[in-house]
């Protein structure tokens, strides 16, 4: 399997800096080429935000030079690869949470991450309201699930989506790195064919578009190349801003071929 990629990320038209970050990374190997995908959301309301979600971005790609050789080489590297890192992610978070200690500072970020295999296995850990969806031309799946308060009420039965919308604490995440003592990942097994777009968002992406304007730009029939690519997630940025959405914005897009 191969892979075209593409990303953008905007600063927004409120805040003085950007707190997103992120990552791609591929591998030619003799079972095949890999890459791995990651998008870190610094938390807006905490101080240094922007320097949290370096601090684990530069750490999964630390990972990936130093590690996936080796997981390449397990019966399972999928299952492997999420052990991994869930010791990264518990590794950050207490140097993350240290760090804020030491300096009297709040620090957070969300992180969604996901490696594609040479035999096809895309494996996912997800902390936050960072998103990933799989697309194909006829649908758009969100594999990963909010660690927000109004998702768990949604959940629960106890709130509408709409309610959610317009919901005050509709923001209020119930999980980020660096936050609290303890962080509890999503992790996900899938397989990925060639023909499918993945497209990683922070949550300043999606707020004001629709999921049918994202496939309407972003799935596989209108990824024929980087520049095309690019080209559909730079005018779904700019369409958010032209909604006022007053977040960072950014996203991360792979086609497999």
């Amino acid at each position: 399997m191969k892979f075209r990629f593409a990303y953008s990320t905007d600063v927004g038209i409120r805040k003085k800096t950007n707190q997103d970050s992120l990552c791609i990374s591929e591998a030619s190997t003799p079972q095949g080429d890999a890459i791995m995908a990651a998008v870190c959301d610094g938390m807006g309301g905490l101080i240094k935000g922007e320097l949290a979600s370096k601090t684990i971005i530069e750490a999964l790609e630390s990972w990936f030079a130093d590690e996936l050789p080796e997981i390449l080489r397990k019966s399972d590297p999928a299952e492997e690869a999420l052990n991994s890192w869930y010791e990264l992610i518990c590794r950050e978070n207490e140097r993350i949470l240290s760090y804020g200690k030491k300096y009297s500072m709040q620090l957070g970020s969300t992180v969604t991450v996901m490696i594609i295999f040479p035999d096809g296995r895309l494996a996912m850990a997800h902390v936050g309201d960072s998103r990933l969806y799989r697309m194909t031309d006829s649908e758009i799946t969100q594999l990963t699930e909010d660690q927000t308060f109004v998702a768990r009420e949604i959940a629960a039965g106890r709130m509408t989506p709409e309610e959610a919308e317009n919901d005050p604490r509709k923001n209020v995440l119930l999980q980020c790195v660096g936050a609290t003592e303890k962080t509890l990942p999503q992790f996900l097994i899938s397989e990925a064919k060639a023909g499918e777009s993945y497209l990683l968002c922070s949550d300043g992406f999606r707020h004001k578009i629709s999921e049918d304007e994202m496939r309407g730009l972003l799935s596989p029939r209108f990824c024929i190349s980087e520049d095309k690519m690019r080209e559909g997630l730079t005018k779904l940025i700019e369409l958010n801003m032209t909604r006022r959405e007053s977040d960072n914005i950014t996203a991360l897009l792979v086609n497999t071929i």
